[in-house]
């Protein structure tokens, strides 16, 4: 039966602009960076966590670059990463309070939009 996810696909335009950004500011790390026709599969893992990054968009699915990515990532501390994240360089709101958590959304270099909330 189905135990995990084990990745999510992030739309990408300029597959070496997003790799720096993942691995520079987000703090991913590469798992596979090969060929795959006219792009490359990159995989990223997310340190500490099963479930993968991989900045490759099928063809036929460029429209999906740039807009609001349907998961969300979570950490411990939102204020905490929310000023990392800032402090890096990354688009990112204020955290907001929630009955449910905190959260807030930042961008990636390809203008997708990402949640990130309490977990």
């Amino acid at each position: 039966m189905i135990k995990r996810v084990k990745f999510v696909s992030v739309p990408t335009k300029n597959q070496e602009r997003a790799l720096a950004f993942w691995t520079g500011k987000m703090g991913f790390q590469v798992l596979t960076d090969q060929p795959m026709g006219s792009q490359r599969w990159i995989e990223l893992q997310i340190p500490g966590a099963q479930t993968g990054v991989v900045l490759f968009t099928p063809e036929g699915q460029e429209d999906r670059i740039g807009t609001t990515f349907n998961a969300a990532f979570c950490c411990d501390d939102v204020e905490y990463t929310y000023r990392q994240l800032s402090e890096k360089g990354v688009e990112i709101t204020e955290p907001e309070k929630q009955s449910w958590g905190t959260f807030c959304t930042f961008k990636d270099s390809e203008g997708n939009s990402f949640v990130l909330s309490s977990s």
